[in-house]
């Protein structure tokens, strides 16, 4: 009798060490989903918050009186953000040149672009330096001109992706304890996060 009762309690605690095993192989992949779909969630808002709307000018806008060169010198232009150019259609128009050469001598009669709307949103969806003039050489001459110099964003959302996941399988590595001592370019309530989801799971 007794043997039999201890073979039953060692295939109990067999089976509950195998569900425990399981459970935590299931927290694991709890906790890389929700860090994943965090961080994604994070990098649209960062994406949202960060892109700028320039009014190039500022009150005066896009204006013989404007001192543009002032209005842009302490400003950070990034991919994602946005120059607008507001401006009276009858007096000025808006045209972007090739390089600074045709920035620097005003050489606006074979732009690359032309605006004339009055009030035109340019997208500044890449690195470098974009150079805008006024459509009136007179005008250009007086200094109503912007050189505008993109920057980088923010990094890749696929480089925080790939952030996570390398977290998520250093503590799935590591055991029960997931490892947080080391920093990551996150934020802390990310990773507070997720391991508050773990330790649930394994808990529940």
């Amino acid at each position: 009798m007794m043997t039999v009762v201890g073979s039953a309690e060692r295939r109990w605690e067999k089976e509950r060490r195998a569900m425990g095993e399981k459970m935590m192989r299931g927290g694991v992949r709890v906790l890389m989903a929700l860090a994943m779909s965090m961080v994604h969630g994070w990098w649209a808002w960062t994406c949202a918050a960060a892109q700028v709307h320039h009014v190039v000018g500022g009150d005066r806008g896009w204006d013989p009186s404007s001192n543009i060169r002032l209005w842009s010198g302490g400003k950070s232009f990034r991919v994602g953000d946005h120059i607008w150019f507001t401006y009276s259609a009858a007096l000025e128009s808006v045209v972007e040149l090739r390089n600074r050469e045709e920035f620097e001598s005003c050489a606006v009669n074979s732009p690359i672009r032309m605006y004339t709307d009055g009030l035109d949103k340019v997208s500044l969806d890449g690195q470098g330096s974009r150079y805008f003039a006024s459509g009136s050489l007179d005008s250009c001459k007086k200094g109503l001109k912007l050189h505008v110099h993109v920057l980088p964003s923010s990094p890749s959302s696929e480089d925080l992706t790939a952030i996570v996941v390398e977290g998520a399988a250093a503590a799935a590595a590591a055991g029960p304890t997931p490892s947080i001592s080391a920093p990551l370019p996150v934020s802390a309530a990310l990773l507070c996060a997720g391991v508050l989801a773990l330790l649930c799971f394994v808990t529940f």
